[in-house]
């Protein structure tokens, strides 16, 4: 399923991004981004385009679902392939959508092969927890705050210490929640014990969700989900 197909850039910025085509498990062309050796993101081509390809997209979705607010306010850190972003444009258009990303070549890659411009408001090239503390300080609100940066394989830790959960805190609107994309390398549950202890310090309300997809990786996608 994931010989490479269609290799269309290869370039370096933080660490070397590849966009390429893969074969889904129905046989269907699926292109990925992929940093430090495994799978960023990935889009389906043409009128699937805003379909999102992982379960944990999905599960990023039900979340978004469940906002009461009439117009949502989303900020998403961690932009990779824009992903999380078309999901929310194509399911609640009137969706208003930021997204941070601290790589600019990722920001490019996105562009010109993962459809970004259809679905972000504003685009920050700015580190996560610079522009949270930031943001936090301007008073800033949003009903959903979705995590999904990583640096290769590794998730980003300073957007799970107690400073960056104190900003979320902070930047959420009342009835808004925090989701957060968190891998267990090789069944090493650490990071996600962490990240959920620190959440509950701070949020009255954290759930654990699971969000397996065999296809596509071997290791187990969690979401993380503090509301306020």
């Amino acid at each position: 399923m994931f010989g490479k197909l269609d290799l269309h850039i290869a370039r370096a910025g933080l660490s070397p991004v590849l966009v390429y085509t893969v074969r889904g498990p129905q046989g269907e062309p699926v292109r990925v981004l992929s940093s430090g050796g495994v799978f960023q993101s990935a889009t389906y081509l043409g009128e699937r385009r805003m379909e999102p390809v992982f379960e944990y997209y999905r599960a990023f979705g039900r979340v978004l679902d469940g906002i009461a607010a009439p117009a949502p306010r989303v900020l998403v850190v961690g932009g990779g392939g824009f992903a999380v972003p078309k999901l929310a444009r194509a399911s609640r258009p009137e969706t208003t959508i930021e997204v941070v990303e601290i790589d600019p070549k990722v920001i490019d890659a996105a562009r010109r092969w993962f459809y970004a411009d259809e679905a972000a408001s504003r685009v920050h090239c700015a580190d996560g927890l610079d522009f949270v503390r930031g943001a936090a300080l301007r008073g800033v609100e949003y009903d959903l705050i979705a995590l999904d940066a990583f640096s290769g394989a590794d998730p980003v830790a300073s957007l799970a210490g107690p400073e960056a959960v104190d900003a979320y805190a902070r930047l959420l609107a009342p009835g808004g929640a925090v989701a957060a994309n968190v891998v267990t390398p090789g069944g090493d549950a650490t990071f996600l014990r962490d990240f959920q202890d620190a959440l509950e310090a701070r949020f009255p309300r954290v759930e654990l969700v699971c969000c397996p997809d065999d296809d596509w990786a071997a290791d187990d996608n969690y979401l993380l989900i503090a509301r306020a």
